[in-house]
């Protein structure tokens, strides 16, 4: 159609291009379109043409100024697309110009077009180079922002880069980690699948195979990729592929029974009408663009009239085809001819399709934006009114420098270019699902705009069915989650998807599903049985609530009670001459000590404190020494009795009472003195023991200095060696109730239980430490008491006959 501006457009009308033989002998056939119409591509090439007359008709855009076209048809082909854009760059006028500069009279002002990316590639390297616009309605590619190799391109659909973004967020947000892909061996799919794979590959997504095919590449290349998708462990494929190439591998995979698997079709295919009768894809999902409504548009597209039809060969063999006639006389016998009452709004074909317009709306967009910039080019505006003159020559650089400032808003959608001519992305999440008769349907299940922030792109509203019918998510990973407790080892050769799931070690934890590494629990804390969780670690003492707690403080206080009952019967009888005769100062001293000693065990058991440890090891060390003294008292007593018994000794003037006590008090003086010394420089004080045992916390106390513990230690050893010696000394003295005998055995005793003391000590972990010290202090005080005074107790009680002076002076043997 003539008009005073011209816009171009080229759809893919027909499917194939005409293969033609050179014999290089005879002129070469013209490139011709072959098979059937696609008339999804008839119908953007009517939305164009709607689109322009409705322009045209319009008072506010473009007054006064009536519109053309050109469109052509390429036949999805390169040679064909690039061929037509010669047409449309050098314009129809038969003149020749010899003049300096070519007249662009017969140009168009711009182009609408192609429906694919490898042949608007093609085109726009023609057109680029005369500044003339291109504004495509369905070309993809992500490599056509760029401005410096297509600075005149625009697109009114968004680009690949975003759909690839949306898309790896997708198999994300579903937990597949262990895909298929398939693409179109063209610069839609290979540019697109590019995208994609660096996508998932953030996302942790791995790819099992990526294959290539292209719709005229021989069948046993669409049967090996077919063959592949069936062997293939993957229960997701995400198929990059323009929907010609999409209906061929289809078509492949129906000729025999194949294992199901969920399809993530990109938007080429997913919305694409006569897709939808390949049922076993049934649950596939996809990105759409966005469905709008164009008033007035079904009603031009169904208002064909046969006489209409007539005048253009397309629209006949489109019509011829559709109703299976033809129009005016046949030319067979089986024919039957168009009658005029075929009806299209019965047709079934996506040039009727009764869903909203998707990339149809695309067509719409650009032809506005075009006539936007022609507008903006030729039009002044005065006052209210606008005023445009059909009569100025302009340029297409001049409708170029304008497609880059469009900003407008058409039937509620915004129409805007960026700085790389691309518009806002914005998709439908679309779902195909089974109606109640059996057909699939294109659902709109969600929103994904690239717009807002990250993170609140994707969005779904619906219900979705997935494969075989199913309304659970389909799994496909490599190897199951490793759960909380357990880390991803890779497998040796495979992708970083496939992984053993190895338990965390000892006291490491992992509490997060797929976790590549296990951390150690803080100091204190230990994990529990399943390793995902740290808790504190149970704080272990020597308690009074333990049955070991319990016996030792039993055995403390009876003890303690035991010497108090042997100082009560000593002091009942105080007067009798078997308690006179054996020191009854340094006795009734000798079961205070005692009773201490019991007692001071007591300090042993229960939580540590500062208070408690410095206590603990000083009451031990100074109440034993003093028990210690007073056997040593009593030891030289014995000896310097039997001393004073022979001619002329004087000895026991020098060993009276008083000497006794300051001898007792010496002593324990020095034991004093040592703790003193060792509290002021460095006491003892608690402390969690943590490396005795792993899960557990002991609560001890350090010994501050290790050599005030084992001098404290050394000096009770000295004093019990000398009081061993000494007792040996005087054990056969010749008196009937010699004491020594009984110190002797105390003694020996006392020395045995702390030497294996020592290395009891030093190898038991934790609160038997405690416990062997504990032992220790009790075994030697029963020792002591049970040695030197249970004899006395006895006669005292149970043989007061020989509680005697006579019977103690006898020579006889006690």
């Amino acid at each position: 159609m003539d008009g005073d501006y011209v816009i171009g457009g080229v759809f893919s009308i027909h499917r194939y291009i005409h293969t033609v033989k050179h014999n290089y002998t005879t002129m070469p056939e013209p490139l011709r379109c072959t098979g059937s119409i696609n008339s999804r591509e008839l119908r953007f090439s009517r939305a164009m043409i709607f689109a322009i007359e409705e322009i045209n008709n319009s008072t506010k855009l473009l007054p006064g100024i009536r519109l053309g076209y050109q469109i052509h048809d390429s036949c999805a082909s390169v040679p064909i697309a690039v061929h037509v854009t010669f047409q449309l760059s050098n314009g129809l006028d038969s003149v020749f110009y010899t003049g300096d500069n070519c007249s662009q009279s017969g140009t168009v002002m711009a182009v609408v077009g192609e429906s694919g990316s490898t042949p608007s590639i093609s085109m726009s390297r023609v057109i680029g180079p005369f500044n003339i616009p291109q504004v495509s309605h369905f070309a993809t590619c992500a490599c056509l922002s760029n401005k410096q190799e297509y600075p005149s391109f625009f697109r009114t659909i968004p680009s690949d880069q975003f759909q690839a973004d949306a898309l790896a967020k997708l198999v994300k947000h579903f937990g597949w980690t262990w895909i298929g892909a398939v693409r179109s061996d063209s610069d839609y799919g290979n540019n697109g699948m590019a995208s994609f794979l660096d996508a998932a590959h953030k996302e942790g997504i791995c790819v099992e195979y990526s294959e290539s095919f292209f719709r005229t590449h021989p069948r046993s290349k669409i049967q090996r990729v077919a063959d592949v998708i069936r062997r293939s462990t993957a229960m997701v494929v995400v198929a990059f592929v323009a929907a010609g190439d999409m209906r061929i591998l289809l078509e492949e995979l129906s000729r025999e029974p194949s294992p199901h698997r969920q399809w993530i079709g990109s938007e080429a295919w997913v919305t694409d009408p006569d897709m939808l009768r390949f049922t076993f894809c049934a649950g596939a999902i996809g990105f759409g663009i966005q469905q709008s409504v164009i008033p007035g548009l079904r009603d031009f597209l169904l208002d064909l009239s046969p006489t209409e039809v007539a005048e253009s060969p397309v629209l006949t063999e489109f019509w011829e085809d559709a109703f299976n006639c033809r129009l005016g006389k046949s030319a067979a016998t089986d024919e039957s001819v168009c009658d005029g009452t075929e009806d299209l709004t019965s047709l079934q074909s996506p040039y009727t399709d009764k869903s909203k317009f998707r990339i149809t709306n695309m067509v719409y967009k650009a032809v506005y934006a075009i006539a936007h910039a022609i507008h903006n080019a030729v039009c002044q505006k005065t006052n209210s009114t606008t005023h445009c003159d059909k009569l100025t020559r302009i340029e297409s650089k001049q409708v170029l420098a304008q497609m880059k400032k469009v900003n407008f808003s058409q039937n509620g959608y915004d129409v805007s270019f960026d700085a790389n001519g691309d518009p806002v992305a914005r998709y439908e999440l679309v779902n195909w699902q089974k109606s109640k008769s059996g057909s699939i349907e294109l659902v709109t299940v969600g929103l994904y705009d690239a717009s807002l922030p990250v993170g609140q792109e994707f969005h779904i509203n619906k219900n979705l069915t997935w494969v075989e019918d199913s309304t659970q998510v389909p799994s496909s990973v490599c190897s199951d989650s490793c759960p909380p407790g357990t880390r991803k080892v890779l497998q040796k050769g495979k992708p970083i998807c496939c992984y053993d799931c190895i338990p965390c070690p000892e006291g490491e934890i992992s509490n997060a599903t797929d976790s590549p590494d296990c951390f150690p629990c803080p100091k204190e804390f230990w994990p529990n049985a399943e390793r995902n969780i740290c808790f504190p670690k149970p704080v272990e003492f020597l308690s009074y609530n333990e049955v070991l707690g319990i016996i030792l403080t039993a055995f403390s206080v009876g003890g303690a009670c035991l010497a108090v009952i042997t100082a009560a019967v000593f002091f009942h009888h105080r007067t009798s001459p078997i308690v006179r005769a054996n020191n009854s100062e340094l006795s009734f001293l000798l079961l205070f000590s005692l009773t201490l000693c019991f007692l001071c065990s007591l300090t042993f058991i229960g939580t540590p404190s500062e208070w408690s440890c410095m206590l603990r090891h000083t009451a031990f060390g100074i109440t034993f020494v003093l028990c210690i003294s007073c056997v040593l008292g009593k030891t030289i007593v014995v000896l310097m009795a039997f001393k004073a018994t022979l001619p002329g000794s004087n000895v026991m003037k020098w060993f009276g009472p008083p000497q006794q006590r300051m001898t007792v008090v010496s002593f324990t003086f020095i034991q004093v003195l040592i703790c003193t010394i060792w509290l002021v420089l460095s006491p003892p004080f608690p402390r969690k023991n943590l490396t005795i045992y792993k899960e557990r916390i002991i609560l001890e106390c350090a010994l501050g200095s290790a050599v005030g513990f084992w001098a404290v230690l050394g000096y009770i050893g000295l004093l019990a060696v000398f009081c061993f010696v000494l007792a040996v000394l005087a054990r056969k003295l010749p008196d009937n109730f010699n004491e020594a005998k009984l110190i002797t055995f105390s003694m020996l005793i006392f020395c045995a239980v702390w030497i294996t003391f020592i290395p009891a000590y030093v190898s038991s972990p934790g609160k038997f430490t405690v416990a062997v010290e504990i032992f220790a202090i009790l075994a030697s005080s029963f020792g002591l008491i049970l040695c030197i005074f249970a004899p006395k107790c006895f006669i005292i009680l149970f043989k007061p006959e020989k509680n005697t002076k006579k019977h103690l002076m006898n020579k006889n043997q006690y």
